[in-house]
């Protein structure tokens, strides 16, 4: 004989050779020979196998101490304890002791893809939950395609989206519909005349039909990369060197125009392109830098011919005037005695007086 003690909130499972054989609760007990007692503390959860239930709701005592909870294969119970969400529960049979706190559960059916409205979303983003949930985030900046089984469903704009985990295969591919920029970078092409040139091409873009983008065409930022190159080639192909350089912003409008439409089956609206460098080959360069050299050289020449073309009508007009006016060639040379006068610190005179007499007939009258 042995004497076991079970206090308050616990249970005692009496087996003997395997067999449920009582069930006591709190008290003060004896246990017969070949007794064996396995004590539950009723404020936890156990989990029996379903071998263990099948020989323990044999027993009515057992039965009254537990909540019994059958899920199907297709469903998902939500235990709250308290009034709040403590667990789930996953197919099969399961066994809640009572004890002192008060549970509840809520079945729901994971056949269906959509979460049913009843349910509080915020027990979704919890822990116990968020493995039999798929979760899928679209941004304010986004929008995606919704795929069900491999078919094209609806589309999605920007929010949070929730589905069982089930059989059913969901993909969600989702695009971004800001203004995107594309560079279409060292490209190598020839002019009308041959010249081989390195073009840098900036094109500006948004998605405007994300069906056309993602379902009708594969790689549509690809697709669009290719439609600009080759209109890019075209352009320029039609343009001699000469042209291409006194006129670089027509590019931009003829590849706008070969290509809009183009675009549109892309699902894509072109919102601005231009061309952001010119790479010319090392000896064209050196032959453009020889005629800018020999332009500059040109064009200074022409300005210093027509300087002195202009300083000689001045001084022409001056001479016409001195000759009619003695007093002014008189004045103009004073200037040029007063200009020398200025570089000289002294002057030494030797000989007659005749040099004497020969200053005073410039300053006297």
């Amino acid at each position: 004989m042995k004497r076991v003690t079970i206090n308050t909130n616990y249970v005692g499972l009496v087996f003997k050779r395997g067999k449920l054989k009582n069930v006591l609760t709190e008290g003060t007990y004896w246990l017969g020979f070949g007794e064996d007692m396995t004590l539950y503390d009723m404020g936890k959860e156990y989990f029996f196998t379903l071998a263990e239930l099948e020989v323990l709701v044999t027993n009515s005592d057992f039965t009254n101490l537990v909540y019994l909870v059958d899920v199907a294969d297709n469903e998902l119970a939500l235990v709250y304890r308290n009034g709040n969400f403590k667990s789930v529960l996953t197919a099969g049979k399961h066994a809640i002791w009572k004890g002192l706190s008060s549970y509840a559960f809520e079945k729901v059916n994971t056949s269906n893809m959509e979460i049913e409205a009843n349910i509080d979303r915020n027990l979704l983003e919890k822990a116990p939950m968020n493995n039999y949930i798929r979760a899928y985030k679209v941004e304010s900046f986004e929008q995606a395609l919704l795929f069900i089984d491999g078919k094209f469903d609806k589309v999605l704009e920007a929010g949070n989206y929730m589905y069982w985990k089930n059989a059913t295969t969901i993909t969600v591919v989702k695009t971004d519909m800001r203004q995107l920029n594309l560079e279409v970078v060292g490209q190598e092409i020839l002019t009308k005349d041959k010249a081989q040139l390195r073009i840098n091409f900036s094109v500006q873009y948004k998605v405007i039909d994300i069906i056309k983008s993602l379902l009708e065409n594969k790689d549509f930022d690809k697709q669009l990369y290719i439609i600009m190159q080759l209109a890019l080639r075209e352009s320029i192909g039609l343009m001699t060197f000469d042209e291409l350089m006194e006129s670089k912003e027509k590019i931009a409008a003829q590849v706008m125009e070969l290509t809009l439409a183009k675009a549109a089956d892309l699902g894509v609206k072109l919102i601005n392109c231009g061309v952001k460098d010119i790479i010319l080959p090392g000896d064209v360069k050196e032959i453009m830098n020889q005629v800018l050299i020999a332009e500059k050289r040109a064009q200074a020449n022409i300005i210093t011919r027509r300087e002195e073309t202009a300083s000689t009508r001045s001084l022409l007009n001056t001479a016409k005037l001195m000759e009619e006016n003695a007093m002014l060639y008189k004045l103009k040379e004073m200037e040029y005695v007063e200009k020398i006068a200025e570089k000289i610190n002294n002057i030494s005179l030797s000989g007659s007086g005749q040099i004497v007499d020969q200053l005073k007939q410039i300053f006297v009258k």
